[in-house]
């Protein structure tokens, strides 16, 4: 029997994003890095929310989006497992939210009035560190 994998994820009340954003991000971004694997189990809806300390309503709703979009499978009478991977959105949604990510790190960044070449080290400096990660 597999063993539950617990979420080690914090939620930001001064976070613009709804917590159910924060939890769907943050278990993308566990899978992604490879801190979930494929077959692992995830906490309960009650559990997590417990664990949060939020509404159970809202972890059901975070859980309902991850698995309609292929992060999580569902066995019935067994709970939430990280799904195995494959290519969960078309190259064109995969173009269209990528586009929107810049749109908002440059809406973000340019009030900051940095140089643009800084901006581009950090960027690069930070995939990189993210590229090394997800090695490890």
């Amino acid at each position: 029997m597999a063993r539950t994998t617990p979420l080690m994820l914090q939620i930001a009340t001064g976070d613009a994003r709804p917590i159910v954003r924060q939890i769907v991000d943050g278990v993308r971004l566990k899978i992604a890095a490879g801190e979930l694997t494929p077959g692992d189990q995830l906490p309960s809806v009650r559990g997590l929310a417990q664990q949060l300390t939020i509404n159970p309503n809202t972890v059901a709703k975070a859980y309902a989006e991850l698995t309609t979009e292929g992060w999580l499978e569902s066995r019935q009478g067994m709970g939430l497992y990280v799904a195995a991977p494959r290519q969960r959105l078309s190259d064109a949604e995969r173009e269209r939210r990528l586009d929107d990510a810049i749109g908002r790190f440059v809406n973000d960044v340019i009030p900051l009035d940095v140089p643009t070449d800084e901006v581009e080290s950090r960027v690069a400096h930070a995939l990189r560190r993210w590229s090394s990660r997800r090695i490890a």
